[in-house]
């Protein structure tokens, strides 16, 4: 008889320490044991935390002036209960954007919850936040960095077929990085793909070898097509819009890797090249 399978809502609640002792052990056995559901939940996660960071500025943001004001000419006494009032709002926007991330077992499923999405875009950085995110939940895996690896044929195919637009394989070997493979992402609008590469060459003894990702996904409005570069944590962050070529769609990309801002440059203008050649999907 096969084990019962694990559900997604127990996968949250095992995030959110909600589950008994018993339980919870059931879980762990199965995440050992599940390496992909494993990193699903790690990204679960570090999204939750990535937007706890965003919003936790909203708890310490100050009354508008212009409330402020209106409201003291109505009198100190209501004036101090609408102030708690707005801390009320404050701290219930964050608990529910929050929850929306990693209660329930909603999250990921097919897309983020509204109201993350709107969180996400009201910052400007949605799918920005999103590749970082998945670089740091996929790069240190050791046993499954990648969904299919870069030695199977059909990885450009079935990532261009999932994405509704051409998936290219960068060749980054001239700036030192080989492929390793790809895997497809949630994101907001729709399917996303990471292609990951890693330094050629064996890393140096006791270290993880050093890689960088490349995050490809349909364009937010108002995205930049020039090169942008962000610092997110360790890691460094460029990110920009290919334009629509010969009836084909726009392509967000971004690369992501612990590198100086100057090499992680060169690998982004490298893929800006082979992106904008002529030809199939490589």
């Amino acid at each position: 008889m096969n084990a019962p399978t694990i559900s997604d809502s127990q996968l949250s609640a095992w995030l959110d320490d909600q589950l008994e002792a018993d339980e919870r052990a059931r879980v762990d056995a199965w995440l050992r044991e599940h390496p992909e559901d494993a990193a699903r939940v790690r990204l679960w996660a570090a999204d939750a935390e990535a937007l706890r960071t965003r919003l936790d500025a909203v708890l310490a943001e100050p009354v508008p002036a212009r409330l402020e004001q209106a409201l003291w000419r109505r009198g100190p006494a209501r004036a101090g209960s609408a102030f708690a009032g707005w801390q009320r709002w404050a701290a219930a926007l964050a608990v529910f954007a929050l929850g929306g991330v990693v209660g329930a077992g909603l999250v990921w499923r097919a897309e983020r919850p509204a109201v993350l999405q709107a969180a996400a875009q009201a910052n400007g950085q949605g799918w920005v936040q999103r590749a970082a995110v998945a670089h740091s939940v996929y790069v240190p895996e050791v046993r499954h960095p990648v969904e299919v690896k870069a030695q199977e044929e059909h990885l450009a195919r079935w990532l261009t077929k999932r994405l509704e637009m051409p998936v290219k394989l960068f060749d980054l070997r001239a700036q030192g990085f080989e492929l390793v493979g790809g895997r497809l992402l949630p994101d907001a609008k729709g399917p996303s793909a990471q292609l990951m590469y890693q330094a050629i060459g064996e890393p140096p003894a006791g270290q993880a070898p050093l890689r960088v990702t490349v995050y490809l996904r349909k364009p937010e409005d108002g995205t930049p097509a020039a090169f942008r570069y962000e610092q997110q944590g360790a890691a460094g962050l460029f990110y920009w819009v290919e334009g629509a070529r010969a009836g084909q769609p726009p392509c967000g990309y971004a690369i992501v890797g612990e590198l100086p801002k100057e090499r992680l440059l060169a690998l982004a203008q490298a893929i800006e090249r082979q992106g904008g050649e002529a030809g199939a999907p490589g």
